[in-house]
Order: structure tokens, then sequence, then C-alpha cells
């Protein structure tokens, strides 16, 4: 018998990296990653973070970091362009995540900025499974989004409690 069986809430975060750490960093400031996945867990009880990148062989290091801070990574293949640009789009594995993931919790959190997400959350909310759509920066984020703004929460003001020092 699984948790969810059990009537306890099993909340699971799904993390758009790329998005997250870009729109930080436009804010001036730097996440620690291993204290957001504390923060997760403290205010939201997000029992699992699964984080989305596109993966880059020379990024071990980073890689090993966010992994003993308590993240399941999930890696996209990435596309190197001519102008030294690397993309690694993750957006359809986060969406199919969280539906493998779905019989295993009963809230989901999802972290972007990205309208892309919509279709997501909007499943989620309807089915009831949706706990927060974290955004990063509420001054810069698609407005699609804004419709889900009851399940919003914005980071804007947690620059002195998840900056990395």
């Amino acid at each position: 018998m699984n948790k969810l069986q059990q009537g306890k809430e099993v909340i699971y975060a799904f993390i758009d990296s790329q998005n997250l750490n870009l729109s930080i960093r436009d804010q001036g400031w730097k996440l620690d990653f291993a204290k957001f996945r504390r923060y997760l867990s403290d205010k939201f009880k997000a029992k699992k973070a699964f984080l989305f990148l596109g993966y880059v062989s020379s990024n071990q290091k980073l890689y090993q970091y966010l992994k003993e801070a308590g993240y399941s990574i999930i890696f996209r293949p990435t596309i190197n362009f001519r102008n030294n640009k690397i993309k690694g789009n993750i957006d359809a594995e986060l969406v199919l995540h969280s539906m493998i993931q779905y019989e295993n919790y009963s809230k989901a959190i999802i972290i972007s900025n990205d309208g892309d997400f919509y279709c997501l959350i909007k499943h989620l909310r309807n089915k009831n499974k949706l706990h927060k759509v974290i955004i990063s920066n509420k001054n810069n984020f698609s407005s699609l989004l804004k419709k889900f703004r009851k399940h919003m929460f914005y980071m804007n003001d947690l620059k002195q409690k998840l900056e990395m020092k």
C-alpha cells in the first residue's frame, strides 16, 4: 500500500531549472540550489524534487552537487549550435515525468515562469493535484499563467534566504 492509499499527502516538485536559474540571475542574484531544496521541503513539504536539465558532460561537479542537495535529476540531451550556444529544452520531459509520477503524488508543485506548462498546470488543477505554481519573478512570467494566481507563489523576496553566498 503506497502513501497515497494511506491518506497521507505526498507533494512532488517539478522544476524547470534553466527557467528558474536565468530568471533569478536576471534579478541580480544567484540561487543556492541546496538551500532551495531545503526550502521546498520545509515550506511546501515537497517529498521529492525533480530537476530538469540539459545534459552537458563538463558539468559533472554541478550534477553531483545537485544530487547531494536532494534532487532527482532528469537530463535532456542538448544541441550545440555554431554560435557556441547550447540548447536543452526540457518542457516535454517535465510534462512527461509529472505524468509518469502521477500516481505517486497527491499534489504537484510546478516551478517555472513558462506558459508552455499551461496545459499541465490546468490539468493538475482540474484533477485537484495542483499544490503551487512557483514563479521566480512576479514581474516577468507568461500571461497564460495568470489564470492560476490562486496557486501562485513568488520568489522575488527570497534573496536573503536563498542566495548563493
